[in-house]
């Protein structure tokens, strides 16, 4: 597979996934203000800008907007094409990766990911944000989801199926993380916290409903919501879909696909790190977690996270090329032309 391939199903994927996890957020924390009677400036900036956090963009927002409100960040993080992490840019990017490698996805995913895309630069679409957000959420989260339903039962299962997997579980883990870190300063730097008030409830409930978790947190903690619970399950479940344990299983078992080498064994760096990561979750306690501290431990997941990336696109990506091997290739390639040429002139 061309490197150029791989790198398009690889952000592909990754950008569908980063526009379904946004609206899911966004929609979430606009419908938790309902929960609260009265916030004033500084309330209300306490409660999105750790939002505008969670994607390393403070500074570009605040050069944009003085303060810190619903309608500002609903903006920056949907509309604002300049804003690479906005749903907008995201689905835009998606669909230009798609464009790039037409012949290697289906009629059905390229019609549906143009749908999203046309419907995200439509007039329509800000008319129907204006009037009711959650059901412009629900457009972009169908969306995405019909586009991962798609992708799985209308796509070989080969190599640039996997590279599409990576992207989508090094993004899906990426993003738990950083919802998961959405309320970290109400605990303690290290340990614990030993009770939770109605507030901090809502606030972490809000935190599992942004990853779809509630109704199956629910089956297994019972209604009672507190913090050590909560990052438990979207930190060290290894059944739930978007936990961080199960995405990065699901991206060591990607990248083992793509080379062929066993469990346990590695090829690249990669595969090194990622399983490193992968065993970390599979023995840690998340007493130790916050022993460590959840803020801190998150900020480890994320740059391990990073490194895996890195890494990946250094192992397939920026191949340095074997000149020698290059300029065989071409000789080559230049003999079959003049023998052609030969032929047809015989």
């Amino acid at each position: 597979m061309l490197s150029r391939v791989a790198n398009s199903l690889y952000w592909m994927s990754r950008y569908i996934e980063r526009a379904e996890n946004t609206a899911r957020l966004l929609d979430v924390n606009l419908q938790l203000l309902l929960d609260f009677r009265s916030l004033d400036d500084e309330k209300l900036r306490a409660h999105w800008m750790p939002i505008v956090q969670t994607t390393g963009d403070e500074e570009s927002f605040i050069k944009r907007h003085q303060r810190a409100t619903a309608s500002a960040v609903a903006d920056f993080m949907v509309f604002n094409q300049e804003n690479s992490n906005s749903i907008i840019a995201s689905i835009c990017q998606a669909r230009e990766n798609a464009r790039m490698i037409r012949d290697q996805i289906t009629v059905e995913t390229w019609e549906e990911l143009n749908r999203l895309y046309l419907f995200i630069l439509s007039p329509e679409a800000r008319a129907m944000w204006q009037e009711n957000p959650t059901d412009f959420f629900n457009q972009v989260k169908a969306g995405s989801l019909q586009l991962l339903g798609l992708s799985y039962a209308t796509h070989c299962h080969n190599e640039g199926w996997w590279f599409s997997e990576a992207g989508r579980f090094i993004e899906r883990a990426d993003k738990t993380s950083r919802i998961l870190d959405l309320r970290h300063h109400t605990l303690p730097a290290r340990g614990l916290p030993k009770a939770v008030n109605q507030t901090d409830a809502l606030e972490w409930s809000a935190v599992l409903r942004s990853c779809s978790g509630w109704d199956v947190f629910k089956s297994i903690y019972g209604a009672e919501v507190h913090p050590r619970n909560v990052a438990h399950f979207l930190l060290l479940n290894e059944d739930f879909p978007r936990s961080i344990r199960f995405s990065i299983e699901r991206l060591n078992e990607s990248l083992r696909r793509i080379s062929g080498v066993a469990d346990r064994r590695f090829s690249n760096d990669a595969e090194r790190l990622c399983g490193r990561l992968a065993s970390e979750l599979q023995f840690i306690t998340i007493e130790e977690v916050f022993e460590i501290g959840l803020h801190d431990y998150l900020d480890q997941i994320q740059l391990k996270l990073n490194q895996t990336g890195e890494a990946l696109f250094n192992a397939y990506i920026f191949q340095s090329f074997d000149l020698d091997s290059e300029v065989q290739f071409v000789q080559q390639e230049e003999q079959q032309q003049q023998s052609a040429i030969g032929n047809r002139q015989s």
